[in-house]
């Protein structure tokens, strides 16, 4: 049983029989002791005064007493005001270090087939652009965040709902038919989304300087700037070709649906290069292309039950008066959906293909309003889950130079990005002497492993709710709080392991209760105990930052350890065998945490 939990069964027996009450586990408050006082755990005594009819002092000091005589975890005990602070027996501490180490999954726990189904939605990618550095946040978040739920004992579902048609689809389709002359990923040796996006650069070249013309044309027949460029942007020959392919799409047209599913499946290839490369992967994919159709005939539906109503130019909109917001657009005037409508239709084809528990949407905060109207309209269609739905916010990420705007081809390219850190890695740890004895092969993949843990760990260890600055120079430093700081931590502990082998030096699976602890090491088993409640608060509150922070914490707090103690030349064999069952577990955990970030961990560094 955990140090805490025996705690907590002998406070209730001490308030039992000191005070005749029967209080439940869950008023035992226990929190770690402050620095400043001796002890290693504290004990809240103020609910108890009721019972005891005492001064707090009293209060401690009775069920101090009784503690240390009846709980075997308890050495001694010191009591300031109305806190109990309670020094952990060393017996205890190995007990502890015993049981975290014969757990392969210590501070996780299993799914059953009675484990509620959490369903988690992340990238969302369009097909008309490749994947930029903000996919790259979502991914990682939206994976991160499958792996804490996972931890947590949940079954879970990874969904991508793929945005296939609208018409920014339609705009990239329109500028290769225009300018393409037939070009595909094979003839130019550009992957797919790449060679799909520079279509959608280019038609917004041009549209813009369509607009630009009719602007000034608008201007000299008597409009205002603002009206003139308004007009414009509505009436550019592109946009409006545009506008009708898309109405011709919606209409089966054989020749737009052909061209449409071509494209498309080149921007799928690319896609999934970039995602094996990132290492992240889904359950099931949606496309809009086929949800879209059960949106409309779900609002056409509520339109039938007075749901929603209709406007005079055939538009369909909901009325969110009573929910203290604006009217919302369901349905454009010429019948083609809007998003809103396409989630609709997802959320019913998702709930249909499983019996889903939670839904956990993982979209950046600029739409804050859409899933907040999107609860409440599928709630107002009937859907029990409509009020329950999670909307997984998160800020933008942006580089020191600025923001990026796929329209005009400035975006941080997904691909470039990755390619580029695993160059850093290799570079650094060239600079540094670390891989002059490895092999080409090995040199490659540790420089995968290290690029992409720094890519990864910079974006997981900032609180998603918050925007943030990605700065590669940063990200890949040997020091610090980064991904490559701790994968070198790991490495260094799987050597002193190694090492251990090579002097047949035999790592028990159990300790024995007198095995030599200091105060750091106590220290240690304690942070290390600290890993489950680490992974149950990332569950609880959605938060990849958590594990991070924590993974940070345990290897910080080891490297001071290994700067003020040996571990293989130890003053005697037990203090040596006792500190390699510690790092071997701080090993494990360490590897357990960077797991649920996506991360991995190298051998060797």
């Amino acid at each position: 049983m955990k140090i805490e939990n025996q705690i907590s069964c002998a406070a209730v027996a001490a308030v039992k029989e000191l005070y005749g009450q029967d209080v439940p586990e869950s008023m035992v408050q226990l929190q770690k002791t402050r620095s400043d006082f001796e002890g290693n755990l504290t004990l809240v005594v103020f609910p108890f005064l009721k019972m005891s009819r005492k001064k707090p002092e009293d209060t401690a000091q009775e069920i101090g007493e009784y503690l240390q005589k009846n709980c075997k975890a308890i050495a001694e005990f010191n009591v300031v005001k109305g806190f109990l602070n309670l020094s952990i027996a060393p017996a205890a501490w190995v007990g502890l270090l015993n049981d975290i180490n014969a757990d392969e999954n210590f501070g996780e726990k299993k799914a059953d087939e009675n484990s509620p189904l959490v369903m988690i939605e992340y990238s969302s990618p369009n097909t008309n652009k490749p994947l930029h550095l903000g996919h790259v946040r979502n991914n990682l978040l939206g994976w991160s965040l499958a792996k804490i739920m996972e931890a947590n004992g949940n079954k879970v579902v990874k969904t991508n709902i793929v945005n296939d048609r609208g018409i920014h689809i339609m705009k990239s389709m329109l500028a290769w038919i225009k300018w393409g002359e037939g070009c595909t990923p094979e003839s130019t040796g550009k992957k797919g989304d790449h060679l799909i996006g520079d279509f959608y650069v280019l038609f917004d070249k041009h549209y813009r300087e369509e607009v630009a013309e009719l602007t000034k044309k608008f201007v000299a027949e008597g409009l205002s700037e603002e009206d003139a460029k308004k007009k414009a942007e509505q009436e550019a020959p592109l946009i409006v070709e545009a506008h009708e392919m898309l109405v011709k799409w919606e209409g089966g047209d054989p020749e737009v649906r052909a061209l449409w599913e071509k494209m498309n499946n080149w921007v799928y290839a690319g896609f999934d290069e970039t995602y094996k490369a990132m290492g992240v992967s889904f359950d099931k994919i949606y496309y809009e292309s086929n949800t879209y159709l059960e949106g409309k005939k779900i609002v056409e539906k509520g339109l039938e039950e007075g749901k929603f109503y209709r406007r005079d130019d055939n538009s369909v909109w909901a009325d969110l008066a009573e929910n203290g917001l604006d009217e919302k657009l369901l349905l454009r005037s010429d019948g083609t959906s809007v998003y809103m409508t396409q989630d609709i239709g997802t959320a019913d084809l998702r709930f249909k293909d499983f019996p889903i528990d939670k839904m956990i949407y993982v979209v950046g905060n600029e739409q804050n309003y859409h899933f907040q109207v999107l609860s409440i309209l599928l709630d107002r269609l009937g859907y029990k889950f409509g009020k329950d739905l999670v909307h997984f916010s998160y800020g933008m990420v942006n580089l020191p130079n600025g923001k990026m705007k796929s329209r005009e081809g400035t975006v941080v390219d997904a691909d470039e990005l990755i390619a580029q850190m695993i160059a850093d890695a290799k570079a650094t740890a060239d600079e540094h002497g670390q891989s002059k004895d490895f092999s080409e092969e090995e040199k490659a993949e540790i420089a995968r492993i290290v690029g992409l843990g720094a890519l990864k760990y910079f974006i997981l260890k900032v609180d998603a709710r918050k925007n943030m600055l990605f700065n590669p120079e940063e990200s890949i430093d040997f020091n610090g709080n980064t991904g490559p700081f701790i994968q070198y931590t790991y490495a260094r502990i799987k050597s002193i392991l190694r090492k251990a082998g090579e002097q047949n030096i035999t790592i028990p699976a159990q300790l024995g209760d007198d095995a030599p602890l200091n105060d750091k090491e106590i220290e240690l088993i304690q942070k290390l105990n600290d890993f489950g409640v680490a992974v149950a608060d990332a569950g609880q509150n959605y938060n990849p930052s958590g594990i991070a922070n924590y993974c940070y914490e345990l290897t910080k707090q080891f490297n001071q350890f290994y700067h003020d103690y040996s571990i293989l030349g130890a003053d005697s064999d037990a203090e040596k065998v006792t500190r390699l069952v510690l790092a071997k577990n701080i090993a494990k955990v360490i590897k357990e945490g960077m797991a649920l970030l996506g991360i991995e961990m190298p051998e060797r560094m």
